[in-house]
């Protein structure tokens, strides 16, 4: 275990004027307290803090964040308080060290929700100090160093969310060393075949080239010194889980992988690493398509370097990497390398001015801001992960500037990058000048140009292309404000004719004092619920008007009328029940019922299944909770299911628009004989009657004849029975009827 003085000594090496006072307190109080616990290993527990203290001083991190780090336990683990974590050390330590506190385990155990919700405590309690993540990652790598001292039913546990989260995370915060070494140890724990296998293949074929690793490091630096240039030329071999991961993502065999070997040259300038790709181009000939410029185009979390594979020596592809002594260094650091903990100042400068300096920063707090949009927990674990886990992939808009989107991105998740009303206004694109579709994949060096619309919505749909979470999250949060507004619109109809029918009038204001007692906060919120079907109208008439009783209420709102009148355009739902529900006559409607137009428009409207309805029928709605209207026609079966139900009945009709008509589902029965060319007669008979074929379905098949459902959109029933009838005169149709009819 690491002594006082040499913490100190480690800090000092760095930081010559590291607070010494501060840290020797720190180490004193947390041994202190942390007294006789001990961890799963026998080890004393004050190890764990000290070795975590030891990883950060490697990462040359201030003195605070290293007196964090040897407190991070003491507050949920010991007696220490936060009030006297503040007195002894101040109140930046103690808030960072209650922020740590507050960040419970990632629990793959519990539900996702608990998950979810600790993982957006976690990027909460960094986004006011970007340091308890640099402490918790580091907290996280001991504890992998010493998780073969766990019991085995809680390895797994740990290696999987130390895949799923701090690994992915360390590395978009450009974390390189802490990703590899957090992926390998999870990789060995969960796939221990895997990584022996991979780990033996490694060893054979090291001992089958020991000396081309530093012939070409040989060869490399004296090919650059020729041409006056210094470099520092190191080789290393891929990581385990790195070969793993690549085998799995291309379905590739160990030996097909052109890259097990790397080579970084490091040099002093920018422009000497450009010299050094034309040597290196002009000495061995590049692997088409394997050449990236991350100098001129960094990726998010910073990185900047040249890619490049060359055949080399012995025929054998090598992967180049060529960067600055500066790049290299946030490279494997990533955001811990910052000159902000560098220079052991953290008042001078203001943390959120790493935000303008640090890329990786900058994702992360974009990333933070999506907490306060509404999604819930779990929706912003799923869209994290989307983006922790994807490579990036540059596209540019027509003005020049860069866009950085996940691999597989699409035009969708493009506009959405640029800006939210963009994505939410999009109804087309083009790329590179080209038009194209929405769904085309985005690859590097694309110009994307976003066709724009106002009278645009998402369509819910786009949430299943998207694939990053500020699309995904605009696109929901969009869906649910179109179905708010339509259900609101819905209540609002709904209401209106319910107080006409008592003769009472509706104002909306009128509903304010009782939204408490629907559990509302807004009469917006009351009308949504009558739309969704949550919440009667019947009882929001009683509510206002407590002298209507139930049953006259019931019996004014469906306008009950004697038996008998069925001449008066009224249809009896049950035989032995006094309730009549009243049907528009064709052109003749009472002022109470509600236009329908279709799927399109404004209201959360959808056909009964088994046989729709068409323009022409006679119709009722149906109020289903949480769906809206459903369309029957009167003659169809299933309304029988709602006789009991009469709340849920709503008086509706037919509102087309001659110049624009829309289509409407119908479902069609046909008995046909069995030979050759009934299939093409009858489709040719739809589409010369300009009918539309939406599914086709044997239910029956036999020797001599088969029997089949057509699923059809027509204009009216004007427009099916023609389809029908045209049917019925062809010899080889026996039968042609509606399901429904």
């Amino acid at each position: 275990m690491m002594r006082q003085y040499e913490l100190v000594e480690r800090v000092s090496r760095y930081n010559p004027n590291t607070d010494e006072a501060l840290l020797n307190k720190a180490y004193v109080y947390a041994m202190q307290k942390h007294g006789s616990q001990t961890r799963a290993s026998g080890d004393p527990y004050f190890s764990h803090p000290l070795e975590v203290a030891a990883i950060l001083t490697d990462m040359k991190l201030d003195d605070a964040t290293i007196a964090v780090a040897l407190l991070h336990d003491t507050i949920e683990d010991t007696d220490a308080t936060r009030a006297e974590i503040d007195k002894m050390f101040g109140e930046e330590i103690g808030k960072l060290v209650e922020g740590l506190t507050k960040i419970k385990r990632l629990d793959l155990e519990s539900r996702k929700a608990k998950q979810a919700e600790n993982f957006r405590k976690l990027l909460l309690a960094i986004a006011d100090d970007v340091r308890v993540l640099l402490v918790k990652l580091a907290d996280r790598l001991h504890n992998m160093r010493t998780l073969h001292h766990m019991p085995e039913h809680k390895r797994g546990r740990i290696a999987e969310e130390t895949m799923e989260i701090y690994a992915p995370l360390a590395g978009r915060m450009g974390m390189q060393e802490v990703r590899e070494e957090l992926e390998d140890i999870a990789f060995e724990t969960l796939y221990p075949e895997a990584f022996q296998t991979i780990s033996e293949r490694l060893e054979q074929l090291r001992a089958k080239n020991q000396s081309l690793i530093a012939d070409i490091e040989t060869d490399l630096t004296q090919r650059l010194a020729a041409r006056g240039i210094t470099a520092t030329v190191t080789g290393r071999e891929k990581r385990p889980y790195s070969i793993f991961r690549k085998m799995q993502q291309k379905s590739l065999g160990f030996e097909q992988l052109s890259d097990i070997y790397g080579f970084r040259i490091i040099l002093s300038t920018v422009e000497a690493c450009y010299r050094v790709l034309g040597v290196i181009h002009t000495a061995w000939p590049c692997v088409p398509g394997r050449f990236k410029d991350y100098i001129s185009t960094p990726k998010q979390n910073d990185y900047r370097s040249i890619h490049t594979t060359v055949v080399g020596p012995k025929r054998q592809r090598v992967e180049l990497q060529i960067r600055t002594q500066a790049m290299h260094r946030i490279n494997e650091a990533g955001i811990a390398a910052h000159a902000l903990y560098k220079d052991g100042v953290t008042g001078g400068r203001d943390i959120s001015q790493l935000s303008t300096d640090s890329r990786a920063y900058g994702w992360l707090r974009s990333t933070i801001d999506m907490l306060s949009q509404g999604d819930t927990p779990e929706e912003f674990l799923e869209h994290t992960k989307l983006e922790l886990f994807h490579d990036q992939v540059f596209c540019f808009t027509p003005k020049g500037r860069l866009i950085a989107l996940p691999k597989g991105a699409t035009p969708i998740d493009f506009a959405y990058a640029v800006h939210t009303d963009v994505g939410n206004t999009c109804v087309g694109c083009k790329i590179n000048g080209h038009i194209s579709s929405l769904v085309t994949e985005l690859t590097n060096g694309d110009e994307v140009e976003i066709v724009r619309s106002q009278a645009q919505t998402p369509p819910p749909a786009w949430e299943n292309i998207a694939v990053t979470g500020k699309a995904r999250a605009a696109i929901r949060r969009a869906t649910r404000a179109s179905a708010k507004k339509q259900y609101g619109g819905l209540g609002k109809h709904i209401l209106e004719r319910a107080f006409e029918r008592c003769e009472k009038p509706f104002v909306e204001a009128e509903l304010e004092p009782y939204l408490a007692h629907f559990n509302c906060e807004t009469t917006t919120d009351l009308l949504v619920g009558v739309g969704r079907g949550e919440i009667s109208a019947s009882d929001v008439l009683k509510s206002l008007y407590p002298e209507l009783s139930s049953n006259g209420q019931a019996e004014r709102a469906v306008e009950t009328l004697p038996a008998g009148s069925a001449s008066e355009g009224w249809f009896e739902v049950d035989k032995g029940a006094s309730v009549k529900f009243k049907i528009p006559e064709d052109g003749q409607h009472t002022d109470h019922s509600i236009p329908i137009r279709g799927l399109s428009g404004s209201l959360p409207v959808r056909f009964a299944p088994n046989g729709g309805a068409v323009p022409g029928d006679r119709i009722v709605g149906i109020l289903s909770p949480g769906v809206g209207i459903t369309i029957y026609p009167i003659q169809s079966p299933d309304l029988k299911e709602f006789d009991d139900q009469p709340d849920r009945w709503l008086d509706v009709r037919w509102d087309i628009d001659p110049d624009d008509p829309d289509r409407f589902p119908a479902q069609i029965r046909i008995l046909a004989v069995n030979e050759p060319g009934t299939l093409a007669t009858i489709t040719k008979v739809i589409s010369d009657c300009s009918g539309n074929i939406d599914n086709l379905k044997m239910i029956r098949k036999a020797s001599d004849f088969h029997e089949m459902l057509v699923d059809l959109e027509v204009w009216d029933l004007k427009h099916l029975n023609r389809i029908l009838n045209q049917l019925r005169s062809k010899p080889s149709v026996s039968q042609a009827v509606r399901v429904n009819g």
